[in-house]
């Protein structure tokens, strides 16, 4: 079962300037994470706004049958990358996608918005 790491990259942080900033920070973001995910088990993709433009830079891990997370607030940083990346993989790792406090990458400590339960396989 693959783990998605959902990118949105239309995000922009309050600071970014339009007239100097040639990417968003979803962008940059992405880049840096799609860079660390390179020679891992996890998936990466793009999507044009995740609507928490409040908590930006968002994403998305998700993975069919697990527990999906929507984190936010990210620098767009090769450092948040890592963190994100390395949370994904343990989320990969996970039967039900839980990842157990103590095994938080520091990076991701603080940006967790929402945890979604998985959709039921039948009605």
């Amino acid at each position: 079962m693959t783990t998605w790491i959902t990118v949105c990259d239309t995000c922009k942080r309050d600071d970014w300037n339009a007239e100097t900033d040639t990417l968003t920070d979803g962008e940059t973001l992405a880049a840096a994470i799609e860079r660390a995910a390179v020679d891992t088990d996890v998936k990466t993709r793009r999507v044009s706004c995740l609507m928490g433009c409040s908590h930006s830079c968002n994403i998305a891990i998700q993975a069919n049958g697990k527990l999906a997370y929507t984190l936010g607030k990210f620098d767009a940083s090769d450092e948040s990358a890592a963190g994100i990346v390395e949370y994904a993989q343990k989320h990969a790792a996970s039967e039900t996608g839980q990842v157990p406090f103590r095994e938080w990458p520091q990076a991701i400590k603080g940006h967790f918005i929402t945890r979604h339960p998985p959709v039921p396989d039948a009605e």
